[in-house]
């Protein structure tokens, strides 16, 4: 998210010139080689002492110099709005202005009378651009002299939605089973409180033996919107999903993920194939860190997904029981296999400073602790989602644009009067209604003509689809066995290869024995889930836990469509291992025509 920091009623910093010219000086320099070091030592000394006498300036400017713009000029607020419209494109229709704070960082701090001139000022700018401002937070500034009180703030400014172009992050939800995982999506996306019970998670469930047992088997995804002035969309205020894209600027996807061992498999592939920017990672406060909370911390970090905790349930336990279970995971996110920099997030002020630090710095881990029954510190957790900056700015998304279409099949599905639809994520390029694809590679190592139907984002209708966005793709009456997950759906002019072995350099996370050739795993890459034999070892006869070697694999059922550079994981039993692709053997493949 671009940070926009700038003094709306300054006029800039004061500069002071330090350099001067040297270009007379040449003639001197060679008549006077012969200077002795009890000279050069004297000037030192002298330079030092003039420093000194010098004293650094106070963190703020006179007040003359900071009254000059609180009421700017026409050609002067045309030029703010012009830089707030770049910050916005910048940010994805976001960016965060710090008032009373110059260009490089110094506390200025402006008076009441200014800081409310300074925000009317914002006001008008956002509303010329079509954004709305929210205030965040506001501080004083505390002098050690007789000033009068000073104060800065940071202001968040949200373009108003336009043409379904919100801003989407993707959350993935990961933690043990019966960690609380489905009850908070439960109780954000609808907006009332859980009856303690597991009543909010009832409609997060997709199958009868979910709602039986309580425990989330397949992934499934929920959405919470903001609007522009910052406020929650959810449910509560609207009765379509459809509605609350329409009312949202910016939307958060979450992706509930099964927290039992049994459903690994589903986890590890939620975490590759859907692409997800975060990773919630929920604990229990009555049970600390247990089952398969460190696998999937390890996964997430394995991944390069950053992470952000969610202690929860904090009402059935006391606060010293809350605070064990706190300062377990501090000490886990500790560990030099971690070297996380724990934050607990207490107060509205600690949220923003989380959300802004989270994506600045892959070493700061937020913590929240919170409770779906009583609704405890729930608003800290709607400020940092609310705040939460995307990853990637404007200019990588617009490179994605420009290369070839790449959706990546996920999900497969049948709907009546529609026909094959498939979900997943669109890696690069655009798409739209009526657009020509091949889709493959088949078990025969084949890809098909098909042409796309409708798009539906967020379960409402979208004219185009984005680099980045996921979405579900309408094929008519293009014949459903023919489809399986890991497909992609590419450009026809980008002659897709397919391979049946490929190369990967990887480090063997665990291993109970040793890892040689003719092992067979699980691998993961992207949306492709399929057993893979090890061919050979570059340079060595078998691995160890926590060695390094370039692996050749086989996959043993049919070819796949692998990115050079993609990222791998592979599993098999308490075996784990990540890595990525640097070389793939190309198959030769067939096109055929297929009527759309």
């Amino acid at each position: 998210m671009s940070s926009a920091m700038v003094d709306l009623s300054g006029s800039g910093a004061v500069g002071t010139g330090l350099g001067q010219g040297s270009g007379s000086n040449n003639n001197a320099k060679k008549t006077k080689k012969s200077r002795t070091r009890r000279g050069k030592r004297g000037r030192r000394r002298r330079n030092k002492r003039n420093t000194r006498s010098n004293k650094t300036p106070p963190p703020y400017f006179p007040p003359e110099v900071a009254l000059k713009l609180v009421n700017p000029t026409q050609y002067r607020f045309e030029h703010l709005a012009t830089q707030l419209k770049w910050r916005l494109q910048e940010g994805r229709g976001e960016a965060v202005y710090q008032i009373g704070v110059e260009d490089n960082g110094l506390l200025v701090g402006l008076t009441e009378a200014d800081m409310r001139a300074s925000l009317r000022t914002l006001k008008r700018m956002a509303e010329k651009v079509g954004a709305d401002i929210t205030l965040l937070r506001e501080r004083e500034l505390d002098y050690d002299s007789d000033r009068s009180t000073r104060k800065i703030a940071e202001v968040l400014v949200r373009k108003v939605p336009d043409d379904q172009q919100f801003l989407d992050l993707r959350v993935a939800v990961l933690g043990n089973v019966d960690s609380g995982k489905s009850t908070l999506l439960g109780v954000l996306t609808q907006g009332e409180l859980d009856n303690g019970r597991g009543r909010a998670r009832l409609n997060l469930f997709r199958h009868l033996h979910e709602i039986q047992t309580g425990r989330t088997s397949s992934i499934s995804f929920e959405i919470l919107g903001f609007n522009s002035k910052g406020e929650v969309v959810n449910y509560s205020d609207s009765r379509t999903a459809e509605e609350i894209c329409e009312s949202s600027s910016k939307m958060i996807t979450f992706i509930d993920l099964a927290g039992h061992h049994k459903y690994l498999k589903t986890t590890v592939f939620g975490l590759t194939s859907y692409c997800p920017n975060f990773a919630m990672l929920m604990v229990s406060a009555n049970t600390g860190i247990a089952g398969t909370t460190r696998e999937h911390l390890g996964l997430a970090m394995a991944l390069k997904v950053p992470i952000f905790i969610v202690v929860s349930k904090v009402d059935l336990c006391s606060g010293s029981t809350v605070e064990r279970t706190v300062r377990q995971l501090e000490r886990v996110l500790k560990q030099p296999g971690c070297n996380k920099v724990p934050m607990v997030v207490s107060n509205p002020d600690d949220a923003v400073t989380a959300a802004q630090q989270f994506t600045q710095s892959t070493c700061v881990t937020p913590i929240f602790t919170l409770s779906s029954v009583s609704g405890e510190n729930l608003d800290l957790l709607k400020v940092f989602l609310n705040i939460l900056p995307p990853l990637s700015n404007s200019k990588e998304q617009e490179e994605l644009m420009q290369q070839l279409t790449e959706f990546q099949v996920d999900e497969i599905f049948s709907v009546p009067d529609v026909g094959t639809v498939v979900g997943g994520t669109l890696y690069s390029g655009t798409c739209r209604e009526g657009d020509r694809l091949v889709v493959g590679p088949t078990d025969q190592g084949r890809f098909l003509r098909l042409k796309v139907g409708s798009i539906q984002r967020n379960r409402s209708a979208c004219r185009v689809l984005r680099a980045g966005q996921a979405a579900t793709l309408a094929l008519g009456n293009f014949d459903r066995s023919l489809l399986r997950k890991g497909m992609v759906l590419v450009s026809p002019k980008m002659n897709p290869t397919i391979c049946c072995q490929f190369e990967a350099a990887i480090i063997l996370l665990f291993h109970a024995k040793t890892f040689r050739r003719g092992s067979q795993v699980t691998v993961h890459v992207d949306n492709v889930r399929q057993t893979a034999t090890v061919e050979c070892l570059q340079g060595k006869e078998e691995l160890r836990t926590g060695e390094h070697a370039v692996v050749r694999f086989r996959f043993i059922k049919h070819p796949e469509y692998l990115r050079l550079g993609a990222k791998l994981l592979f599993r098999e039993g308490v075996t784990k291992g990540i890595g990525h692709i640097t070389q793939s053997e190309k198959t030769q493949h067939f096109s055929v025509h297929l009527p759309a």
